[in-house]
């Protein structure tokens, strides 16, 4: 059969691409009877970021908004990204994890899973491969797309072959930046069909402007489906519009045949949540033209504008997409998708900001460097690789890197305890910890506090008079700054409520005179924290600051003991602490050997640029035989 099918990307990787992905489901749930009756292959309605995102900004429960999802779109299947063995996070998972994920996400309603690693090496997709054939779903295997000396025709097809010896029912060919051309795009199809001989699912970011001449030359040479998204969630960054595909394959042996009135009915919806939404259009600049340059991907570009605005540095971007690839040669060559995008792509944006190469290093980025991600598909800098892994212990190249995860299921939900009330809750917990415990907390929280309410409003006297409304109100700031109780006094009645598993003292009977909500003043670090007793500290003290925006963390964990302490002597280079920052885990060290005397910051507080985190002595300088002479 020679139609092309496709596969909508609306509500994920359009979302993702265009709209940092900020979609609730409140505007997804409308339209979705309608897109159901579409008939695409699939609609990606979960995965990549969306998980997270879920909980990181928009408050929602990932699992909640697929069963939503399904819910709407019975008639057609879903479809979500994994990464892997990282799944839908940014470091590996255990097999028993992939398996009890993988488990339940096809029982909330994926049947369609596309499996992707970021370094095309096969042994962190084994444990996904073996779950989704073990529960009956679609097993979609992708192969990241990229151009450099080390990927050739020849290895795209070693490692499709490979994917086909796992089960694969179909090739993706993940052209997540862009890069493909049409030409290319001819070969590549002609070829997958020709010696691997599964179908091949082309999904070609629009970014350059090449995707639809992508797509027209794939469908020629044999694809089965395509990805595109509605015209207000298309272009740019993200995939080439349905309705152009639609209409550029009509009355041709590849004709949709999806309903073009349908298809627009449907766009107009999401122009008017973009407008609402004040989302920009997607469109392609001449910074997107130059993919087949920086070789940067649609979601990759979003995020560095992002992160260079957080840091202030917005009009750097030029300079960190020269960085780059520069970058990305010095480790390898790995293409540049999640995480890997974000690990050489903030590498990079620490290059610049600092301006000094390498001095600040993720952890993220010394663990693949060190071979914790996989393979990389290149040789390595070795001046780069021996600065980076000084210290470190690097993985055995003939190790699987995932066969050193061993944390099972039942570990993980002995340690979330009572806060998880489903599989669902204690593999949110496996993946994202400290975000879904903050999410689990207020939520349970929240039932907790309604049922206390309740029970103190039924114990006042039918006479007296307490604004319930109001003090639900009151709980609900309580929650999100941290205040551990609060009391409320009105018409006689005193009603004192406190946070469940809150250790915040007592509030005294003679501070409740009046509606109250107190808690202790979080430590703010502005960059002249340090200002006002300068003048107390020796000239020799040498502050060490820090490089960006983010949160500093003065332990390698919680719970385990700080890097340094005030005393402390460190070896230059030796790790200070770390910021997080742009969602990896940086490093700071110290620039020369001294001894620390100074620790500014309390833990897991925000810093600015420039906030001073430690003060260190240097250690005087012995003078060599050549220097005293």
């Amino acid at each position: 059969m020679s139609r092309l099918q496709i596969m909508d990307t609306t509500i994920r990787d359009g979302q993702q691409s265009l709209w940092a992905t900020r979609m609730q489901i409140g505007e997804m749930l409308p339209i979705l009877p309608k897109m159901d009756r579409v008939g695409y292959w699939a609609i990606e309605a979960w995965g990549g970021a969306t998980f997270d995102s879920c909980l990181r900004f928009l408050d929602e429960n990932p699992w909640e908004r697929l069963r939503a999802i399904k819910a709407n779109t019975p008639n057609t299947p879903l479809a979500m990204l994994s990464r892997g063995q990282n799944l839908v996070g940014y470091k590996h998972y255990s097999k028993d994890i992939v398996n009890h994920f993988i488990s339940a996400a096809h029982r909330n309603g994926i049947e369609v899973f596309r499996v992707f690693d970021a370094l095309n090496d096969i042994r962190n997709v084994v444990d996904n491969a073996e779950a989704i054939k073990e529960c009956g779903a679609h097993f979609e295997g992708a192969i990241s797309y990229t151009i450099s000396p080390v990927h050739t025709l020849d290895s795209f097809l070693d490692y499709g072959q490979q994917l086909k010896d796992l089960g694969a029912d179909s090739i993706a060919i993940k052209d997540m930046a862009g890069m493909l051309t049409p030409y290319r795009t001819e070969r590549m199809v002609k070829a997958f069909n020709a010696e691997i001989g599964l179908p091949v699912h082309i999904h070609c970011h629009y970014v350059g402007g090449m995707a639809p001449a992508n797509i027209i030359k794939a469908a020629e040479a044999g694809a089965a489906i395509a990805d595109t998204a509605h015209a207000p969630l298309a272009f740019g960054n993200s995939h080439p519009a349905v309705e152009m595909i639609a209409a550029a394959f009509q009355e041709s042996r590849y004709d949709t045949g999806l309903d073009l009135d349908l298809l627009f009915e449907i766009s107009e919806y999401w122009e008017e949540v973009r407008k609402r939404g004040h989302y920009k259009r997607g469109v392609s600049s001449l910074t997107h033209m130059k993919v087949f340059s920086h070789q940067v991907p649609g979601g990759m570009m979003s995020n560095l504008v992002s992160q260079l605005e957080v840091q202030k540095a917005g009009d750097r971007l030029p300079e960190v997409m020269a960085e780059i690839p520069r970058v990305r040669a010095e480790v390898g060559y790995p293409p540049l998708v999640t995480p890997l995008s974000q690990i050489v792509g903030t590498q990079a944006v620490f290059n610049v900001l600092t301006g000094k190469r390498w001095s600040v290093v993720s952890k993220e980025m010394k663990d693949y460097i060190c071979g914790y991600y996989g393979k990389a598909p290149g040789p390595m800098n070795k001046d780069i690789v021996a600065k980076v892994s000084a210290g470190a212990q690097c993985l055995d190249p003939d190790v699987a890197p995932g066969s050193l995860v061993t944390t099972t299921y039942d570990e993980v939900a002995e340690e979330i305890g009572d806060l998880a009330h489903s599989e669902e809750d204690v593999l949110m917990y496996a993946l994202f910890p400290n975000e879904a415990r903050t999410y689990l907390s207020k939520h349970r929280t929240s039932e907790k506090v309604e049922f206390m309410l309740e029970q103190e409003s039924s114990a006042t006297k039918e006479d007296d008079y307490v604004d319930i409304n109001q003090i639900r109100e009151l709980v609900r700031v309580a929650e999100e700054s941290g205040v551990g109780e609060i009391v409320v006094e009105e018409e006689g009645v005193r009603i004192a409520v406190r946070m469940p598993g809150s250790v915040a003292a007592p509030v005294a009977a003679a501070q409740a005179q009046a509606p109250v909500a107190t808690a202790a003043p979080a430590p703010v670090a502005a960059a002249d924290n340090s200002a006002a007793d300068a003048k107390s500290r020796p000239a020799t003290w040498q502050a060490v600051t820090a490089p960006m925006v983010g949160t500093f963390y003065a332990a390698p964990a919680p719970g385990e003991p700080p890097f340094v302490q005030v005393g402390d002597e460190v070896a230059a280079n030796e790790t200070l602490c770390i910021v997080e920052a742009m969602k990896l885990m940086n490093e700071i060290t110290a620039e020369e050997m001294g001894t620390v005397r100074e620790v500014c910051v309390e833990d897991a507080t925000p810093v600015e640029f420039g906030t001073v985190l430690f003060y260190i002595e240097p250690h005087e300088k012995v003078p060599t035989v050549s220097e005293t002479m």
